[in-house]
């Protein structure tokens, strides 16, 4: 979708469809329901990786993100009706917020939803294509 920029004259892309995904300013509660629910099987992976509440949330919106976007968000970039609607989901305590606590975590967590085998993906083509190990 192309927008004309009144003023300038200018036409550009929607920041959606571009080379640099970034979540869209309003997500409708169908999006939320169709590429950010978690499966059983997500569900029972990320809690068998992860020590705490937090955690829990954090690589679920990691890999969610990753499985909509191909990228890997920053966790204060997911904006909060995506986490909120997670942790709902989920059942996580109220005010469980997706937070790492070291560096390295996020990073091994980031290098398990890549990895083929290695947690539930819908749809395992994008990881093959992309050649990310």
């Amino acid at each position: 979708m192309l927008t004309v920029i009144w003023g300038l004259g200018w036409v550009v892309t929607s920041i959606e469809r571009t080379a640099y995904p970034r979540f869209k300013r309003l997500i409708t509660a169908h999006e939320l329901h169709l590429f950010f629910s978690p499966t059983r099987d997500e569900l029972q992976w990320a809690a068998g990786r992860t020590d705490s509440d937090e955690h829990l949330l954090a690589l679920l919106l990691t890999l969610k993100s990753y499985q909509r976007m191909g990228c890997f968000p920053k966790v204060e970039d997911v904006p909060e009706a995506v986490a909120e609607f997670v942790r709902r989901v989920v059942e996580l305590p109220e005010g469980t917020l997706p937070v790492y606590r070291a560096a390295k975590t996020m990073k091994n967590h980031r290098l398990r939803v890549r990895e083929p085998g290695q947690c539930p993906h819908p749809d395992r083509t994008m990881i093959r294509v992309s050649g990310y190990r």
